[in-house]
C-alpha cells in the first residue's frame, strides 16, 4: 500500500536484514560513482581551460568538465549497476539468502565467465542517459554555488 507497508512486509518476511539486503552492491557503486565524479569533473575542467577552449571559470567550461565527468561516472557505475540490480532481482529462499549468487564478488564472477566483461556494461546507453544530464547539471550548479 505505501513504504510503510513495503517495510512492514519486508521485515516480516526477512527480519533487520532484509531491509539491508543488496547493500554490498550499492555501497560500492556510489563509493565508484562519487570518486569518478569528482576527480574526473576538475581535471576535464581544467583540461579544456589549459587548452582555451573555454575561459577559466565560464560555464562553458563547467559543462564540459560536466560531460567528460558523466562518461565517466557511466562507465565506472555501470558493471555495479549490473551487479546490485542482479543481487536485488534474484530470488531467495525462506531465510533471505540469495539463490543464484552467493554475494557481490560472485555475482561479478558469475556475470564475466558467462557472459564476458562486456556482460557487466549491459545498459551502459541507459545508464549514461540517466547519469550524464544528472551529472553535467548537478556539477554545474554545485560549482555555481562555489563561486557564491
Amino acid at each position: 500500500q505505501g513504504i510503510s507497508g513495503a517495510f512492514e512486509s519486508i521485515y516480516k518476511q526477512h527480519g533487520v536484514a532484509g531491509l539491508w539486503r543488496g547493500v554490498t552492491g550499492a555501497v560500492p557503486r556510489v563509493a565508484v560513482g562519487s570518486a569518478a565524479q569528482l576527480a574526473t569533473f576538475a581535471s576535464a575542467k581544467d583540461w579544456v581551460c589549459e587548452r582555451q577552449w573555454f575561459a577559466e571559470g565560464s560555464w562553458a567550461a563547467v559543462l564540459a568538465g560536466g560531460m567528460v565527468s558523466g562518461v565517466a561516472v557511466a562507465v565506472t557505475m555501470t558493471p555495479f549497476d549490473v551487479v546490485s540490480t542482479r543481487l536485488y532481482n534474484q530470488p531467495v529462499d525462506a531465510d533471505g539468502t540469495g539463490k543464484l549468487y552467493r554475494g557481490f564478488l560472485d555475482c561479478i564472477l558469475q556475470i564475466s565467465s558467462k557472459e564476458g566483461l562486456l556482460g557487466l556494461y549491459k545498459g551502459i546507453g541507459a545508464v549514461y542517459l540517466r547519469l550524464g544530464p544528472h551529472t553535467v547539471l548537478s556539477l554545474f550548479f554545485w560549482d555555481e554555488l562555489r563561486k557564491m
